[in-house]
């Protein structure tokens, strides 16, 4: 919901300055999304299999948009076994699948989505996506909404519009007070200023009912959601 992105190595220090060793636990990276746009990004947290994880996941409908739900799940050779020791007679290799199957068709376009793009186009649209996500955040901290975008993030997080049938129109995903809004490669600088508009318009809207004494409207409290610094209500207002 946050676009949080884990700093590995510090959870590997934290580890194993708490006295464990590598036997003792387990690191799954769940890169569905970050895991193909963090290699693009400067100074964002590499994943490597020289550090002590167990495994990583990235997903192929997501951020490399495969027309099917997909991705693809690399782990040691070691936890490989655990599954299945010795090979499939009738399939000539182990089967190393939780279904004991899988789709032919998702390595085909995982395949053609990433050559299609090269590693020049992979990063230009992550580099895009983050530019664009930044230019979202600054722009609603502009106009004082409560807003917050983690560290090499695309998803920016704000305070959830009262408006249900603006979020419904925005395809806004929400939770409790807060919404986001995730700024993929379809996402334009011009889409982000109609929907900052039509924000700030209908916000506008609310406080004018205020005015004419129909309901109190304020700004919903969102600091323990995203943190002080990041909340505009009458308690906070750090963007006031």
């Amino acid at each position: 919901m946050k676009g949080a992105v884990d700093d590995i190595d510090l959870v590997i220090q934290t580890l194993e300055k708490s006295g464990f060793s590598h036997d003792r636990y387990y690191i799954h990276c769940d890169g569905a999304l970050f895991g193909i746009m963090l290699p693009f990004v400067k100074q964002a947290p590499k994943i490597s299999f020289k550090k002590s994880i167990g495994s990583v996941s990235v997903s192929g409908h997501k951020f490399l948009g495969c027309p099917i739900s997909c991705g693809v799940v690399i782990t040691r050779r070691e936890y490989i076994n655990t599954l299945c020791d010795e090979d499939i007679e009738y399939i000539g290799s182990r089967d190393t699948t939780i279904t004991g199957s899988r789709s032919g068709h998702a390595p085909i376009f995982l395949c053609h989505a990433i050559i299609a793009r090269g590693s020049l186009g992979l990063q230009k649209e992550a580099e895009t996506c983050i530019m664009n996500a930044r230019y979202l955040h600054n722009r609603l901290r502009e106009a004082r909404i409560g807003a917050m975008l983690n560290e090499f993030s695309n998803t920016v997080v704000f305070e959830k519009p009262l408006d249900d049938e603006f979020s419904r129109r925005w395809s806004l995903a929400c939770k409790g007070n807060i919404a986001h809004v995730v700024v993929m490669q379809h996402v334009t600088i011009q889409m982000l200023d109609s929907f900052v508009a039509e924000f700030i318009q209908k916000r506008s809207f609310w406080w004018f009912k205020k005015d004419y004494g129909c309901y109190t409207f304020q700004p919903p409290c969102i600091a323990e959601d995203v943190g002080v610094a990041n909340c505009c209500c009458s308690m906070h207002g750090s963007l006031q």
